[in-house]
């Protein structure tokens, strides 16, 4: 005999009926119905074994038991909804200032021993503290969570000095070269590299496939690096990316050649844009070409470079990020293979003419920059 036994009324079958006829509801309500209305022993009612429930609707026994259970002490209602326990009643842990204590805490530097706070590292600080009595690193967490902060992360960020005439001088200068309209004699070009890691793989990846991701050995091969050199013409929409096997003056002078007689030979000048990287400038292309040679291609460059700490500046940066985005994560053994992917890339992203609106301009720099520019000297 079942201790917990299910009777449904019949204004309680025709709500499940209606219920299931619908399969609006959440999944698992829809479940619950479903159980009930094959476990209902009234007049008329199937009545079945919770085994053969279970094995019709691909549920645990465990479910079924529980459903009857709920159905006898709860009702009907509580049977068919999501069962989340009984309410509980939560204290709170830090009141104000200890919270604000903690904040400080997480904010301040770890001890010395250490390289930054952990969540129990700040409990067990605040108890020496006399701060509070007790305290878990769940509450720490949640805590730390609520105002935002990661103590046990850290991130590297390009911090530019504060009031610098060298600086804001550069800034503003690139600032009004981006305000230039498109003009075919004299192109605005924006020039920067970044570095591949080339990768082989020990082991042969095993692909995805349905209920598991795509899996690739811990271990690899390190065969050299590769570097990218990333050209851009903002408002046309175009940009080339070259690769060399190596960082040297010569290799960015070899580029800068191309592109002056390649894509842009019938401009007077090519308006340069570039970081203050000791490679980046017109000397490097004595190194490389001739006395006659080298003059002649510096005479046709106007170069502009971002100040230090302001390479966020480049918009070639902004070509970078997307190229890392959608080419470069993952791994690639070979230095031709980087090639043919980064050809394809470019071939794919000049076709789609994608272009970069800059909208950060002179007289913004002066209001949300303030802090960077001196103040004049009487």
């Amino acid at each position: 005999m079942k201790k917990y036994r299910v009777t449904l009324t019949e204004e309680e079958r025709e709500h499940i009926r209606q219920l299931l006829s619908r399969g609006k509801a959440d999944v698992r309500k829809l479940k619950h119905a479903q159980v009930l209305l094959r476990a209902d022993e009234a007049e008329g009612g199937p009545g079945l074994c919770d085994a053969g429930i279970a094995e019709a609707l691909g549920v645990g026994l465990s479910t079924v038991e529980r459903l009857r259970r709920r159905f006898v002490e709860d009702g009907f209602e509580a049977a068919l909804s999501h069962y989340r326990g009984p309410d509980r009643v939560y204290e709170t842990k830090l009141d104000g200032e200890q919270e604000a204590h903690l904040v400080a805490l997480a904010c301040s530097q770890p001890p010395g021993s250490r390289a930054r706070w952990t969540l129990r590292l700040l409990a067990g600080r605040m108890v020496e503290l006399g701060h509070v009595g007790t305290l878990s690193h769940e509450t720490v967490r949640q805590t730390l969570k609520k105002n935002a902060l990661r103590p046990h992360l850290r991130r590297m960020w390009c911090i530019p000095p504060k009031q610098s005439g060298e600086f804001v001088y550069h800034m503003e200068d690139v600032l009004e070269v981006y305000r230039r309209p498109l003009d075919a004699r004299r192109p605005v070009v924006c020039l920067d590299e970044t570095f591949k890691q080339l990768v082989g793989e020990t082991r042969e990846p095993l692909p995805a496939r349905p209920g598991a991701v795509e899996r690739y050995d811990h271990v690899y091969v390190r065969n050299g690096v590769a570097s990218l050199f990333m050209a851009c013409e903002p408002l046309a929409g175009w940009r080339h990316v070259a690769v060399t096997g190596h960082r040297r003056r010569t290799a960015w002078a070899h580029v800068v050649r191309d592109l002056l007689e390649g894509r842009y030979r019938g401009a007077d000048k090519v308006v340069l844009v570039m970081d203050q990287l000791n490679t980046h400038s017109p000397a490097s292309l004595y190194e490389a070409f001739p006395p006659d040679e080298a003059k002649r291609l510096a005479d046709r460059l106007e170069v502009h470079h971002t100040p230090k700490h302001g390479s966020w500046l480049n918009m070639a940066e902004i070509e970078l990020g997307a190229l890392s985005r959608q080419c470069l994560a993952r791994r690639i053994a070979r230095q031709d293979t980087l090639e043919r992917q980064v050809g394809q890339w470019e071939e794919d992203r000049n076709a789609a003419a994608s272009s970069i609106r800059w909208q950060f301009t002179t007289s913004d720099a002066r209001i949300k920059l303030r802090s960077l520019y001196p103040s004049p000297q009487t």
